[in-house]
């Protein structure tokens, strides 16, 4: 009988000391820094830059377009129980300004694009007095934000701060590659046929930095709707420039682009509907466009392949 309660005690004990390795695994998974990003750019340089420190969420998903994004009561919850919020500004998430005005309060909430030189930013006339918030589409640019975010973990958590730091130098890196790849490829496409269409004018930083135009059927916002007025200026201007591909959008419905297409092909000019860019939003986790650098590359690639088709 003393022998079948010390067995019973040990394997008592063998159970909890599993128990509590299962534990520890989860708080292990679940205490690091808690961040909450609104769009999917920004929150993979957190994972990039935070590593093995933060547990990083983002709100924007794939396909969802920031721009109309209105907080749900269940992200309400995830902002309210994060460390830090990290949100681009510059009134991409106009929706959700209250919210994050009021977390602000609290919590450390910080705007990525807060450290961009006024000298370096756009401000369409069509924009109501704002900026253009597009910044990601000119990698020299975005590096601005990888500092505001790597500067923001290390105030939330001075112990790591040397990881931080670390790993911010080896992303700028490589966005510094990336910068000098997009350079090298946009070169395959004649400078005359470096003509971008689009659903919406996102891509504004991104003509600046690789010498393009470009053009896009509602304004910076995707908040304006598309009329017959600017189908038929697009279709005008594809036709005199004899553009062979425009361009969708992931976030974007592309309805507006289809009747482009459809006006382009009545009056005799053959444009394709070329690969689906990423703009507001990346491509689902686990792909290579659910990261910034895969997203610029498919980007970059659809483009120049869009461009040098031959009619």
């Amino acid at each position: 009988m003393f022998k079948t309660r010390i067995k019973q005690a040990l394997a008592c004990a063998v159970l909890l000391v599993s128990l509590g390795m299962l534990s520890g695994c989860q708080m292990g998974k679940d205490s690091g820094l808690k961040v909450v990003s609104t769009i999917g750019m920004i929150n993979d340089i957190v994972k990039e830059v935070g590593g093995t420190h933060v547990n990083a969420q983002g709100l924007c998903g794939p396909g969802v377009d920031p721009h109309l994004y209105k907080a749900s009561a269940g992200d309400v919850k995830l902002l309210s129980k994060a460390d830090v919020i990290f949100y681009n500004g510059l009134h991409l998430e106009a929706k959700m300004a209250e919210i994050l005005e009021k977390m602000s309060s609290n919590k450390l909430t910080i705007a990525v694009t807060d450290g961009v030189p006024k000298s370096e930013l756009d401000a369409p006339p069509e924009f109501e007095g704002y900026y253009d918030p597009h910044l990601w589409f000119d990698v020299s640019l975005w590096t601005y934000t990888v500092k505001a975010i790597a500067d923001g973990l290390i105030e939330a958590d001075p112990a790591n701060a040397e990881d931080y730091q670390k790993n911010a130098q080896a992303y700028l890196d490589r966005l510094q590659t990336l910068h000098q790849w997009i350079q090298t490829e946009v070169q395959a496409i004649p400078k005359s046929k470096r003509i971008l269409v689009t659903a919406h004018d996102a891509f504004g930083y991104f003509a600046k930095a690789y010498d393009f135009e470009v053009y896009g059927l509602q304004g910076i916002s995707t908040a304006s709707e598309a009329g017959i007025k600017d189908i038929q200026a697009i279709t005008d201007l594809i036709i005199e420039k004899q553009v062979p591909t425009i361009f969708i959008e992931s976030s974007v419905p592309v309805r507006h682009i289809q009747a482009v297409q459809a006006a382009v092909r009545a009056k005799n000019w053959d444009v394709e509907i070329g690969e689906e860019l990423f703009t507001d939003a990346m491509g689902d986790e686990g792909t290579p466009e659910g990261t910034y650098i895969g997203m610029i590359q498919h980007n970059i690639h659809s483009i120049v392949n869009g461009l040098t088709r031959k009619n």
